[in-house]
């Protein structure tokens, strides 16, 4: 892993080694695919059933392949996006099959393999699933895939930069979500140390996407723990099918520049290798939110706009000082100013970023795949990923040169599979914004010297407001005196200082003194599974899957001090499946057991039933049970950051003793210096982490009408027990519960980095079940073939009355969101869409920023106009279009407008 460059060596010695080209007397099949009015499907897909032999059309419709005709007859499976599904029998062989599909306005006739891990018809999929194929990929027209995801029903997005999205699906969503996985071709690419998936940061670019598949819900049965609330699923396009080279140039507003290349080859009969990579830059979307931050105890920020300053949201390094008799400042403190917090304006996020204010991604994905047999595929890849862009979570990161190296394998059958794969992950150049203002307003105002910045400014703003209290000025105006004054003594952000200062605190990854982050963990994982046919309508599939963390930051995160952390789970499910009624009525039965390091065994079971009505199976009901365990992240366990505010620890060991945050009031701690026996009725005790328990009852509706309409609705209610939040209070960092001495003595430092006694912060589990429930409604109406009109509902409801006060759920959703949309193809060259869309504003909960959000809304529309001689689509696109408000996380950047365009060549 730390020398990725030898699998590209590999791989190009095995391109050299290899056939270049099939000799004529292989093909067996020959043939071309047309619509029913005889023109040509370039790009349809033709598979011999049954086996991994399969090729694509050419620009005339054209195919060929190899089939082995020993044992005929020989199946051929012909698809198209936007068109029926075809099998052909061939009894020898033949070199002029003719093909006609017939066009179909609604897309029923996918087939997906996510919901049950075996593939079946998407309408007859057990739970909610939304599938998108490679045309509607290639109309999202926001620069990060998953930033398009939000115009499908039930899933929200949540942007904290212009390249870095989270998706959530049924509430809890987050700019780090937590509860859904993300896969690529069922490899997961979670950064191991953040646990999060950078939006399409590190996943596939576009030019390779086959297709994405959308699990909404628990998924733990066949998933994991981590498949709390749903999957996210990229599949890449297999190099045996989609021959050829692509190359997809785009530019536009905000200096964006998006340039992808695709090639993949076949060399002989067994061998085919593809290369994609791409380059993605763009000024980013940076946060400007400078309201007052929520205070975390009685007095801890001044209100907004104060003239004794305040804490703001999106400024870093709003050091406070609240005054006290005894601080030596010269003169002595004003007596009025004692018990006051003062607040140092801190930098904003422009100015701290400065020229780092591009974001930008590469990404080169090289791929061997060869035929062991027709029915046996070998396939080794290597993920290279670097980017840079702007993540939320305990505060806000710069995440520069941030990169995932990914090395894995797969041999599979038609009803089996071996996977494997390690993952790494680098910090780059990385560093916290919080950080960064910080230590700047407490470096030395002068190399040498022992006064402060945040000593001047304090100082001055004493003796200022002390001055003009004596010259006669009212309390009010010898503050905005004071305040003017101690701002002037400020480091200027465009002086040789600031940006010396700024240079040394960024590269310096010393806890405590540097805002450098260094993460450097490991993941290893593999997973087998085996589908076994039991009877003519019953099946069983089995498998397993380990996966082990070795955790690593330097003590930046975690509490990694002198080693790596070592964690590790294991697991194994199973999956009963029954057809009958003429296979109208299926029955499936899953369940799979976790182990953990930290944590007891857990199962997770889910039972579906679906009955299919109509003649052609067209109207579909299904309902489900499931239960989900989530394991807390890795951050969860044995994370260690402080950030000033609050001190963020895991909690995998003894559990903290503290007391709540009513303790810090100074009246309080005060008293308690006298009777220590008034902090008893303020104890507060936190239990060691525990699973996450989740039980979710569904039902729903998947069918068609005439052709025309496609309904999908469904309804879902949650039950959540030994709920994951956060919980602040009052305790020592070792998890002791404070003296009344050691309160008395770190009254003033509870929010100030370095204490012992601090308010912390922990992850925790709920004593009361949390509740949900949520429904949505999609529709797609094709009025003719140039307009297909689509709208989805989306309801997300959670019931807080149970819950401890100052228990924070994150839940972070909008109650009420809806999408109406528009798409067509128009005299065969000229395809478009268009899509509205709105939520509704709600409470964002992050341990950086606690706030309500507005409503948000954007209009994103595309076009294409295809020359087929050129090979060549030109491509006009925007999302955002009339520069909405558009904010999707509380202390993170409004999304705002960004159109482009580019051309796409396509040369098969």
């Amino acid at each position: 892993m730390k020398q990725p460059y030898h699998f590209l060596l590999l791989l190009f010695a095995l391109l050299l080694a290899a056939p270049r080209a099939w000799a004529q007397d292989d093909v067996t099949v020959s043939g071309v695919v047309q619509t029913e009015s005889g023109e040509a499907l370039p790009g349809a897909t033709v598979f011999v059933k049954g086996t991994f032999i399969g090729s694509s059309t050419d620009r005339d419709g054209k195919f060929q392949l190899r089939a082995d005709f020993s044992t005929p007859p020989v199946v051929l499976s012909v698809s198209f996006v936007g068109y029926e599904s075809r099998e052909v029998t061939l009894q020898q062989p033949d070199r002029a099959v003719k093909v006609q599909l017939k066009a179909s306005s609604v897309l029923t006739s996918e087939v997906i393999a996510s919901a049950s891990r075996v593939e079946e018809r998407i309408l007859q999929a057990p739970v909610t699933v939304e599938k998108l194929n490679a045309q509607q990929v290639e109309r999202i027209t926001t620069a990060d895939l998953q930033g398009g995801l939000s115009q499908y029903k039930g899933i929200d997005v949540n942007s904290s930069s212009l390249l870095m999205n989270s998706i959530s699906t049924r509430g809890f969503n987050s700019a780090k979500s937590e509860r859904l996985i993300q896969l690529t071709d069922y490899f997961d690419t979670q950064s191991p140390s953040l646990n999060l998936n950078a939006g399409n940061l590190t996943g596939l670019p576009e030019l390779d996407v086959e297709s994405v598949e959308i699990i909404h819900g628990p998924a733990s049965a066949l998933y994991g723990a981590n498949a709390f609330n749903g999957v996210l699923l990229l599949n890449s396009k297999d190099p045996f099918v989609s021959e050829g080279l692509s190359v997809r140039v785009r530019g536009g507003e905000r200096s964006y520049f998006d340039g992808q290349l695709r090639y993949a080859q076949k060399l002989g009969e067994k061998l085919a290798f593809k290369v994609v990579g791409s380059y993605t830059k763009a000024n980013d979307w940076l946060a400007s939110n400078y309201s007052a931050t929520s205070p975390l105890i009685e007095r801890a920020n001044n209100a907004e706009g104060s003239a004794l300053g305040y804490n703001a949201v999106n400024r870093y390094g709003d050091v406070g000082n609240t005054y006290t008799s005894t601080q030596p400042f010269p003169g002595g403190v004003s007596a009025e100013l004692v018990g006051k917090t003062v607040f140092m304006p801190g930098f904003t996020e422009s100015t701290l970023i400065a020229n780092d204010n591009q974001a930008k991604a590469l990404k080169v994905h090289p791929s061997l795949s060869y035929l062991v047999t027709d029915n046996v595929k070998m396939t080794v890849g290597y993920a290279y990923s670097r980017g840079t862009a702007s993540y939320q979570s305990a505060s806000r990161y710069r995440l520069r040169d941030f990169g995932i190296n990914q090395l894995h394998g797969e041999i599979k059958g038609n009803k089996w599979f071996l996977r494997g794969q390690s993952v790494q992950d680098f910090g780059g150049n990385s560093y916290d914004l919080t950080f960064l203002g910080s230590f700047i307003q407490t470096s030395p105002v002068a190399e040498g010297s022992t006064v402060r910045y945040v000593d001047q400014y304090f100082g001055t703003y004493n003796a200022a407001y002390k001055g003009a209290r004596a010259q006669g000025q009212t309390m009010e105006q010898a503050q905005a005196f004071a305040q003017a004054q101690a701002n002037a003594t400020q480091l200027d952000p465009s002086s040789a200082r600031f940006g010396e200062l700024r240079s040394r605190i960024i590269n310096d990854p010393r806890p405590g003194l540097g805002a450098k982050l260094s993460p450097s963990s490991y993941l290893n994982e593999g997973n087998a599974q085996y589908n076994f046919t039991l009877a003519e309508n019953t099946s069983l599939i089995v498998g397993a899957a380990y996966r082990k963390f070795r955790l690593g930051s330097n003590g930046n995160f975690f509490s990694d001090d002198n080693e790596r952390i070592q964690n590790h789970e294991l697991g194994g499910y199973a999956q009963l499946t029954h057809t009958m009624l003429g296979d109208r009525l299926k029955l499936a039965l899953a369940g799979r057991v976790d182990d953990f390091k930290n944590f007891s065994p857990a199962l997770s079971p889910r039972a579906s039933a679906v009955y299919s009505a109509g003649e052609n199976k067209q109207h579909n009901f299904r309902a489900s049970f499931g239960r989900a365990f989530r394991s807390p992240t890795q951050l969860d366990q044995y994370v260690r950051i402080d950030i000033g505010q609050v001190l963020l620890l895991g909690n995998v060991g003894n559990g903290f003793q503290g007391y709540t945050l009513a303790a810090a009031n100074a009246q309080v701690i005060g008293a308690a210096q006298s009777n220590p026996a008034v902090l008893t009725q303020y104890e507060y005790s936190v239990a060691p982490l525990k699973l996450e328990r989740l039980s979710t009852y569904e039902v729903g509706y998947k069918g068609t009408f005439n052709d025309k309409m496609v309904v999908d609705v469904n309804y879902f209610r949650s039950y959540y027990n030994d709920f994951i939040g956060a919980q602040r209070f009052v305790g020592n960092r070792d998890g002791s519960r404070p003296t009344a001495q050691q309160l008395g003595a770190n009254a003033a430092t509870l929010q100030t980095a370095g204490g012992n006694t601090r308010i912390l912060q922990v992850w925790t589990n709920a004593r009361q079940e949390v509740q949900t429930q949520g429904a949505a409604l999609g529709l797609s109406y094709n009025v003719a073939r140039p307009l297909t009109i689509t709208a989805n509902y989306s309801l997300n409801l959670i019931d807080k009355d149970k819950l401890p006060e100052g228990f924070q759920t994150y839940f972070n959703t909008p109650k009420h969101k809806y999408n109406v949309g528009a798409n067509g193809l128009v005299a065969k060259h000229f395809n478009y869409s268009v899509n509205y869309r709105w939520a509704q504003g709600h409470l964002y909960e992050m341990p950086f920023a606690v706030g309500t959000l507005q409503d948000y809304s954007a209009v994103d529309a595309y076009v294409g106009y295809v020359i087929p001689k050129a090979y060549t689509t030109i491509q006009v696109g925007g999302s955002n279009l009339f520069n909405a408000t558009n904010t999707q996380v509380y202390g993170g950047p409004n999304i705002g407008r960004l159109l482009f365009a580019g051309l796409l060549i396509d040369i098969k």
